[in-house]
């Protein structure tokens, strides 16, 4: 589920990244107002190999809120 006509944009971040941190690299690149930053760190699945048992490594995502009426060009979405 894509929230980009709301403003919101999700990208993958470094695990060590802070929200102030996120904000600013976000607001420099794509020259838009950031309003709000939410994180959260997802999980790797188990997965199988085998008859070993392994794990994807975690990741961080973050969830980018921009100021009405602004849109970062250079986002792309899949399946439009």
């Amino acid at each position: 589920m894509t929230e980009t006509g709301s403003g919101r944009y999700t990208f993958e971040v470094a695990k060590d990244a802070t929200k102030q941190e996120i904000a600013a690299a976000v607001a420099e690149a794509f020259k838009v107002d950031v309003v709000d930053v939410n994180t959260m760190t997802v999980r790797g699945k188990e997965r199988r190999l085998g008859r070993r048992i392994g794990r994807r490594p975690d990741w961080k995502k973050a969830i980018v809120t921009i100021a009405q009426g602004q849109k970062i060009e250079r986002y792309f979405v899949e399946g439009v």
